[in-house]
């Protein structure tokens, strides 16, 4: 088994709180958007953020990955592109409880989180079949992929 680590380093280890999901069956172009917009974000603004985005109320802003992507009116000034990522939303969401439940246990203020650090890496290639017709199948490759969140208690 592998030994994953963290892509950033030398945080005070008293106030701050981790947490990763690996090899996640989701796209890896949403989520980076996902995290570039939750990075920054207090932890019940950015969940309440991918609540909305889940039930598509509010649009995510794809600035870098964003060919063909149409227009959206729920976004911040100066991005036009945006998508609804859902099923990203979810997974994220997903570990934004496990942070929070990882800041309670080590008794930080959950009010006060601020989510530092949250990158999206690809992950590693799964093979999936597609039904042709006379029987025949393709071979495709899903992506799968890492999130890691890191939040630091403010004061």
């Amino acid at each position: 088994m592998p030994e994953r680590g963290y892509s950033i380093t030398g945080l005070d280890p008293d106030r701050t709180v981790k947490c990763a999901g690996r090899e996640l069956r989701i796209s890896p172009k949403a989520s980076v958007e996902l995290c570039r917009t939750i990075r920054g974000m207090k932890l019940p603004a950015a969940k309440k953020l991918l609540e909305r985005v889940i039930e598509k109320k509010q649009a995510v802003a794809y600035r870098h990955y964003k060919k063909e992507v149409p227009h959206r009116r729920q976004l911040a000034e100066g991005w036009y592109a945006g998508r609804f990522p859902q099923k990203a939303a979810g997974r994220l969401l997903r570990l934004l409880e496990e942070l929070e439940a990882n800041a309670e246990y080590r008794n930080l203020d959950t009010e006060k989180l601020k989510i530092i650090h949250a990158a999206a890496q690809r992950a590693n290639k799964v093979p999936k079949r597609n039904p042709r017709a006379f029987g025949r199948s393709d071979l495709l490759q899903g992506t799968l992929t890492h999130i890691e969140l890191v939040g630091f208690e403010a004061e």
